[in-house]
């Protein structure tokens, strides 16, 4: 039976209480944005140079989906190059940052609804250091990933977050890395560099999100199969929208809400990305 000791043990050693950590969804589009030069990963350098400096980094990003949840657990995690067809440079990048041992078993046993395991093999995937990297390109930052357990409910991710409050409150940033809208097969390649380019249901999911969002009417994102006709366009698999449910999940009454790199791309993708906070 799990104990909340790792967590007190692993709170204590970071001394002083520590300001509230905001929340960020990011929208985190091609592998490319990793290496290119972008309003993008412009964004997200700024973004980590005016957020104060946390002690860690948890993310649940789209592309770790388990049986089960897991919490990478090693000391060294290893950069990991999960897609094909993109130039040597972009799989020649090496995000070096460590890993916490002590706060993945915190985390693990904070965690009370569900199992946790502590994983030895997965590492850190595209949906995590192509944009951590641009945030904090030191990687002086441990960084840790959440799986997402994709046999679940959406209502199932949203309640887990819940449980990750108290590591927010102790100094560690908590990032979901996805895109709300997210169709692959329907991307236009040919308008991929139109600036803001979206069909026009696209266009439609974004606003009802953003509307949504600023609402906090989260138990319409949560049954978002029945926001609009458009959402099965939007969301053909939910992997990319599940991130955004935990940082819903982690919402209180006094964050704020504020978006950025709000744009479309290639029609049918949104990079819209939320600040928490």
């Amino acid at each position: 039976m799990a104990t909340l000791q790792p967590f007190y043990d692993w709170t204590r050693s970071l001394g002083e209480e520590d300001e509230k950590h905001p929340v960020l969804f990011i929208g985190h589009g091609s592998p490319m944005n990793a290496i290119e030069d972008n309003e993008f990963s412009a964004t997200w350098t700024r973004m980590g140079q005016e957020i104060t400096k946390p002690k860690a980094v948890l993310v649940i990003s789209a592309h770790w989906l388990t049986q089960g949840t897991h919490i990478t657990a090693m000391e060294h995690p290893k950069t990991i190059h999960d897609f094909g067809g993109f130039p040597q440079a972009l799989f020649d990048v090496e995000y070096p940052a460590n890993g916490n041992p002590a706060l993945a078993r915190a985390t693990a046993d904070l965690i009370q609804s569900t199992h946790v395991g502590l994983d030895h093999d997965w590492g850190l995937d595209h949906g995590t250091w192509s944009v951590v990297r641009h945030m904090y390109p030191d990687a002086d930052i441990p960084v840790l990933q959440l799986s997402i357990d994709y046999n679940k409910p959406p209502q199932y991710h949203y309640e887990l977050a819940k449980e990750l409050a108290s590591i927010r409150k102790k100094g560690v940033l908590i990032i979901g890395s996805g895109n709300m809208v997210h169709n692959l097969k329907m991307i236009a390649w040919n308008k991929m560099n139109e600036p803001n380019y979206g069909f026009d249901w696209a266009i439609e999911m974004n606003t009802i999100f953003k509307d949504k969002i600023t609402d906090k009417d989260f138990k319409a994102l949560i049954d978002y199969k029945n926001l609009s006709k458009a959402a099965t366009l939007a969301i053909p698999t939910p992997d990319h929208y599940y991130p955004l449910l935990y940082t819903l999940g982690l919402q209180d009454a006094k964050d704020e809400t504020t978006f950025f790199n709000d744009k479309m791309v290639g029609g049918s993708l949104n990079m819209t990305s939320v600040k928490f906070g």
